[in-house]
């Protein structure tokens, strides 16, 4: 069985998809871009706010489902531009205790939705 998650703390999706599904004791997020739940404006002032409003959506997902960032075994990090990568992982880094950090990959795409600079997507487990 699965369980859709969807909160109004983090932006409606814009496609076919849900925000997350739990299914058994782990979680799948939708990857979240720096979409304000409120407006569902993006918001690139910088990339460091960009990075910020992304983590800060996938807090809310998260916590819809009753977890935390320290339920997240696996992240993924998608970027347009790697010279980005040291700025965003500083913003990243923030959201999460080093010595347990989840498992991750960061990967230079063309694009991504939107046009946005960065895009998150997680595994957790309950």
């Amino acid at each position: 069985m699965k369980k859709i998650i969807n909160t109004s703390k983090a932006p409606a999706p814009i496609g076919p998809y849900n925000q997350a599904v739990l299914t058994g004791n782990t979680l799948y997020t939708s990857g979240q871009i720096a979409l304000d739940p409120e407006t569902m404006e993006l918001i690139t002032d910088s990339i460091e706010a960009e990075t910020t409003q992304v983590m800060e959506n996938m807090k809310a997902v998260l916590a819809e489902a009753g977890l935390t960032f320290e339920n997240v075994v696996k992240t993924s990090i998608f970027i347009s531009d790697m010279n980005n990568f040291s700025k965003i992982n500083e913003i990243y880094g923030k959201y999460f205790d080093e010595a347990t950090a989840p498992a991750r990959e960061t990967v230079e795409v063309a694009n991504l939705p939107k046009f946005v600079n960065v895009e998150i997507s997680m595994i957790a487990i309950v």
